[in-house]
């Protein structure tokens, strides 16, 4: 009996870590909805933008709103490859290869998911192009956590005391 009770504790450990994951893998089929249209997240963001910069041109506007979107594509699938790196992690500290190239491969093959997905929305469509930029979300949110986990962050000296030779004053 206290080892079925250990198991579901370790369970439920283990699956706590992939809730965030989850969260933003829901977000992402929220956003390939019909309710997140190049022309429904126009309705918003183009206003948005004609208020920032009046003198614009209405294809400079949606030329800034499409590159918006594509953004967002690296965002949201960076967002992704974090939770999905700390779920594989769990309570462990580190960074593993084997761990960074399993998120990759789960990011990826949710971006193609994605993108079946929306081939059978209306008002949308399927893109290798958006899979591409979904791809380099989830590499550069990789390299991020590469970087931080191995401590080579760039710009990590910044409030770092200089190391002096022995003997040598401040």
């Amino acid at each position: 009996m206290e080892q079925i009770k250990t198991n579901k504790v370790f369970a439920w450990a283990r699956i706590k870590y992939w809730i965030p994951a989850i969260i933003a893998a829901a977000v992402i089929s929220i956003f390939s909805t019909d309710y997140f249209t190049p022309e429904e997240t126009g309705r918003v963001i183009l206003p948005i933008l004609h208020w920032f910069l009046p003198d614009a041109s209405r294809a400079y506007l949606l030329h800034l709103h499409s590159g918006i979107r594509k953004l967002s594509h690296v965002a949201e699938f960076g967002v992704f490859s974090l939770t999905v790196f700390r779920a594989l992690r769990g309570p462990r500290a580190g960074w593993r290869l084997n761990w960074a190239l399993l998120t990759f491969l789960i990011s990826v093959s949710y971006a193609v998911l994605d993108e079946f997905h929306q081939s059978y929305v209306p008002l949308r469509h399927a893109s290798p192009a958006d899979i591409g930029i979904d791809t380099l979300g989830a590499v550069l949110a990789q390299l991020f956590v590469w970087w931080y986990a191995k401590g080579m962050w760039p710009l990590a000296w910044i409030g770092r005391k200089p190391k002096l030779a022995k003997g040598q004053d401040r």
